[in-house]
């Protein structure tokens, strides 16, 4: 059965219902919208801003999702004409792109190298032939996997300006282990300058939270849920207090199938394009406001390295504190992390 699930909106709701538990009769009540980006529900609650009002708030959102929507456009890997899907349609020709594509090419390279390809965002041709989303999901062809898999190696991406070749034209690009994370950056940024003061993104599983929560003339972190693997967002298994932070989860049963008995999950190895096996079920990452890219990409590699190796990366990686949900059921997180229940 195909067992996919959108964690944004368990996420959105932890965060809302779980900071105004116990308040009293005052509360600081958001404006929240919703729209749909990324194949996944996104969600901007906004508490307070310069010159407050519905109106003033809804607007910044409104501007907030335009700009998503031009990230998509130029981000998106199946919808013809953005920036990747020309790269990977161009038979290894220069493709000049805008200069934030070529960002966030750039960033995911240095995660790419920095794992040793356990991330890498010339995974396209295997992800290609994983669709979650199908009614009845199947397990791709062996022969095809093995195939698709020797497209994959980031030393493949050439950078010239803001042109972008691929040197093996059947390699493609893929940046969905990066791209929410930088667009939430963006849009962290974008309502920031919109002058607001205190507020929740959340584009699937990267949550940043811009400023505080005010309870009763206090002011409050904004307290983000931690979703139990397999509780079909249910259950919480704790809680991270973020201010002007960014909390990023992932995890393998966020979309996955069983098929004769076996869990197939879209954390994909790259070097044999099937889903990695490691001892992580899930991760969080908190770090402060304008790291969610990084979190993005690390939630990944974490995932796939298992407790050991990611426990090592994680202690060495500055800013950034780690949450692992272990297939066992225990728990294991760095020292500055902080998850209460």
């Amino acid at each position: 059965m195909n067992k996919i699930k959108r964690s944004v909106l368990l996420f959105l709701t932890a965060i809302i219902f779980i900071a105004q538990a116990g308040c009293a009769a005052k509360k600081q009540e958001p404006v929240v919208r919703q729209s749909f980006y990324f194949d996944t529900v996104c969600s901007i609650a906004v508490y307070d801003m310069e010159g407050m009002s519905e109106e003033s708030a809804v607007k910044a959102i409104e501007q907030a999702f335009k700009l998503c929507s031009r990230y998509e456009s130029l981000l998106s890997r199946t919808k013809e004409g953005t920036d990747i899907y020309r790269i990977n349609e161009a038979g290894g020709e220069p493709v000049e792109c805008d200069p934030e594509t070529v960002e966030v090419i750039r960033k995911g390279l240095y995660y790419s190298e920095l794992s040793g390809g356990v991330f890498d965002i010339t995974i396209g041709k295997v992800t290609d032939l994983w669709d979650f989303h199908a009614e009845e999901p199947k397990v791709p062809d062996a022969g095809a996997l093995q195939e698709a898999a020797e497209t994959v190696g980031w030393e493949r991406v050439v950078i010239d300006g803001n042109k972008v070749r691929l040197t093996d034209p059947r390699t493609h690009i893929d940046l969905g282990g990066i791209a929410k994370g930088f667009i939430a950056d963006r849009v962290s940024d974008a309502l920031t300058e919109s002058g607001v003061t205190s507020a929740v993104i959340s584009l699937g599983g990267n949550i940043v939270c811009i400023g505080s929560k005010t309870e009763n003339g206090a002011k409050k972190p904004f307290r983000v849920g931690i979703e139990k693997p397999y509780s079909d967002q249910s259950e919480i298994v704790g809680v991270v207090e973020a201010s002007d932070e960014t909390v990023v989860t992932s995890g393998v049963y966020e979309r996955y199938f069983e098929s004769d008995g076996v869990m197939y999950h879209h954390i994909l190895n790259a070097s044999t394009g099937y889903p990695a096996e490691s001892d992580i079920v899930g991760v969080t990452l908190e770090a402060g406001k304008g790291r969610s890219a990084d979190c993005d990409a690390l939630a990944t590699i974490f995932l796939i390295l298992g407790e050991e190796k990611a426990m090592q990366l994680a202690r060495e990686t500055d800013g950034v504190e780690a949450y692992f949900i272990l297939t066992d059921g225990r728990t294991a997180s760095t020292d500055g992390m902080i998850v209460s229940n």
